[in-house]
This record gives C-alpha cells, structure tokens and sequence, in this order.
C-alpha cells in the first residue's frame, strides 16, 4: 500500500460519520478542497457571467481555470474542448440533438448492452428522429466483458457513429477503449465514450485514445453535481447547437444553455485540486511510467490516478475474495485475480438465498451502504435476466475506503446465513 489513508481520509469530512460508504459507483463523498471552493465561491465571487465588475469578473476566471484544470486531467488539447453542465445525462442528449444534423436516414449508430442508460437512450432518440439504425453490440454475461468479435462485425457495417462506455457502472468492467477506438475509427465512425465510472479510477488521455467525445462526472470523482463533456475543437465549432440568440456562437460556450451552476463549477476545480495533492504527495513512485509524456500539472494528475488505481486493486480483490465465499453468491463481471486491470472496485453480485434489496437493507442497519437494482444499467440487467428479480448487488470502493471496511462489509454479509 503506497497510500496513507489516515491522511486521505482525513480529506474527506463526511467521514467523520460512522459508516461506510461502499455506494460510490452512485457518487462519492466530497473532497474538502471541493467544499472549500463552493463556500469561497459563493462567498467572494457569486455573480452571472460577463459582468464588467470584480465579482463577476472573478467567477468567469474561477470559470477559467476550471475549464484548464480540466483539459489538464484529461489531457485535451486545449481548454475549449471542455463544455461544463449539469450532467453527463444532459450534456449527452445535447450532443445527441446536435449531431442529429449529422446523422440521417440510413446511417447506422452503435451502442453496447453493457452501457448506462444514459449512454444508449440518447441515441435511440436520436435514431427514431432521424430514422438511422441502432445497432447493438453485446456483452458475455459469464465474464462480463464485451464481445470483441461482435464489435469488430458491428464496425463492418461502416456505422456513423459509436458509443460505449469505458468502465460499466454495473459490472465493473473495464472495456479495452483504445482497441476499440480504433476500430471505429477505422470505420469512419465518430466515436462517444461514457467515462462517468472510470474517471475516478485511472488515468485518461483523450488525444493518446484518439476519441470525438469524452464525458465524465464530477460528483463521481469526489466533487458536486456537475458534468464534463470533452469533444475535438474542429467538431464542435461545426455542430449546430440548440441555444439563446445572446448566447456565444463558439464551442464550448454555445453548448453551455442557460447559466451554468458556476459553484458547482468551482467546487470541480477543488475536486481537481484533490488529485493534484494525492499526485503530488503519493505519486513519487509512479513518475517513471509517465516521464517524458506529460509535464507539469498534467504529469501530476496522471501520477495520482495511477496511485489510485494500484491501491484499489487490492480493494477489488479483497472485495471478490469475501464474496465469492458467501453461500450462493455469483459475481457478475472479470474475477481474475491475475487481471484486476480488467475492472473498476466496483462488483455487484446476487444471493440464491436473499433478494438484492434484503441484502441492501440489512447491511444500511450496520450503516453499510450499497446500491441494489439495475442502477439505470437497464441493459445489463436484462441481458442477465435479472431485471425481474430485483437486479444486482452493488458495492463500489474508492481510495478513500479501507481493507478493514471491506472485512466489515463481509462480516456484515456473513451474518445473513
């Protein structure tokens, strides 16, 4: 272990409470340089955009640098490929009306049954009003994993456009982006990832991966209700955007209707701030595998989530060891132990003996929390058969959670037997 959790944990104020928060795939607790920039922010600086006094002028750069920050974590290649708005949600189904005037009659578009809701019903909208066809790609229920074979076949079909996910939010899986990437574009596709569940567990590089659009989710990465969508600069300048006649005609502007939740906003940036200290406190060991690809902030980043993801290792493992002891328990996503870079520490399960929502209420009496359903991965849990049953078992770590929380949480389930 390369992470003092005593001093991350003190991060985090809402860990002072007796529990154990194992609901992360469904948001994590706040970082306290999140809440501090949302109090400072609304303190110091709460004003609309464009004023030509201090206060609205400190916002906009508060803005700014959010929107650098971001860029940075990501690494785009500029800050304009940032657009900030409420959620991931919202800013795909903007997208998906954008490129509406994109994709036509006859065009093919292609989504995978291991994705989140809020990655497949946009474009099925977009499909019914455009009358393009939806093409599915689907996933091997025994290990989780998407079929490889059917997206290659999927991309001969020469389709417009291709979403999936990086992580699924379900399964915990880690889908092999850059391949498939790659393979889209190959086929002329644009290509849309849903990077919500990865983003708080490893690095990402948008230009190494060679993607149209990416979008994440701050509440996810230990900050507020706010989504990231990252798209190339060329593509969005071209794409028409639904907007105000004021509003900015240029990207990303154009894409950000209404004003934006500007503390919210500011609290990312804190989140941002988070990694930058987790880097640059605990990423000593990780410099070399990133020397000579990144500089500066950019490098510290990549430093933090690569700490990040060695330690959550060990917390995916200990979290599949305690579950597959349990009497009629299946874990539904990768369990090699060899191979933990095939998922997140995210790992939902079911009980022969108990219903999903038995097991969630019984561990929420020992102040245990986890989710339990379909998690609006509705995909998924139809395709396991399991959307009539009550869906899955969710528990999700992150590097804030302990291995002594983890032996807490198996205990608790050992006692339904």
């Amino acid at each position: 272990m390369t992470l003092d959790l005593n001093r991350i944990r003190q991060e985090f104020p809402a860990l002072q409470r007796p529990a154990i928060y194992l609901d992360n795939p469904g948001g994590t607790q706040v970082a306290r340089t999140s809440l501090e920039r949302i109090n400072r922010y609304l303190i110091d600086t709460n004003a609309n955009h464009g004023g030509l006094f201090s206060t609205s002028r400190a916002s906009d750069a508060i803005i700014d640098e959010t929107r650098a920050a971001m860029a940075d974590f990501l690494n785009a290649a500029r800050p304009e490929e940032i657009v900030l708005g409420p959620n991931m949600t919202t800013l795909t189904f903007r997208l998906s009306h954008a490129l509406a005037k994109r994709i036509h009659a006859g065009d093919t578009i292609v989504i995978t049954n291991l994705d989140h809701d809020a990655n497949i019903s946009p474009w099925l909208h977009l499909a019914a009003d455009t009358g393009c066809r939806v093409r599915r790609v689907d996933f091997d229920p025994a290990t989780g994993k998407l079929d490889r074979e059917d997206f290659k076949a999927a991309m001969a079909e020469k389709p417009a456009l291709v979403a999936f996910g990086y992580a699924s939010n379900a399964l915990g899986t880690v889908n092999p982006v850059a391949e498939l990437t790659v393979l889209a574009k190959a086929a002329g596709a644009l290509v849309y990832i849903d990077a919500v569940q990865f983003a708080p567990h490893g690095p990402i590089d948008v230009q190494t991966l060679g993607c149209d659009f990416l979008v994440c989710s701050a509440y996810k990465f230990f900050g507020p209700h706010v989504g990231i969508l990252y798209g190339k600069h060329d593509l969005l300048e071209e794409l028409y955007a639904y907007r105000v006649r004021p509003a900015p005609a240029e990207a990303p502007g154009k894409f950000e209707t209404g004003t934006n939740n500007f503390e919210g906003i500011a609290g990312t940036l804190g989140a941002l701030e988070h990694f930058e200290w987790l880097g640059q406190t605990f990423g000593a060991e990780h410099l070399e595998l990133f020397t000579g690809q990144y500089a500066g902030r950019r490098l510290v980043y990549k430093q933090a989530m690569s700490a990040l993801r060695a330690y959550e290792h060990e917390l995916s493992r200990a979290l599949i060891e305690i579950i597959q002891e349990l009497p009629g328990a299946t874990i539904y996503g990768p369990t090699d132990l060899r191979n933990l870079d095939e998922r997140v520490p995210t790992v939902s399960f079911t009980l022969q003996s108990r219903p999903p929502a038995e097991v969630a209420a019984h561990l929420g009496t020992r102040e245990i929390y986890v989710w339990n359903g379909n998690f609006y991965a509705l995909a998924v849990t139809t395709r396991l058969g399991l959307e009539g049953s009550g869906g899955l078992i969710r528990v999700g770590a992150t590097h804030y959670n302990t291995l002594d929380e983890i032996e807490r949480f198996g205990a608790a389930m050992r006692e339904l037997f």
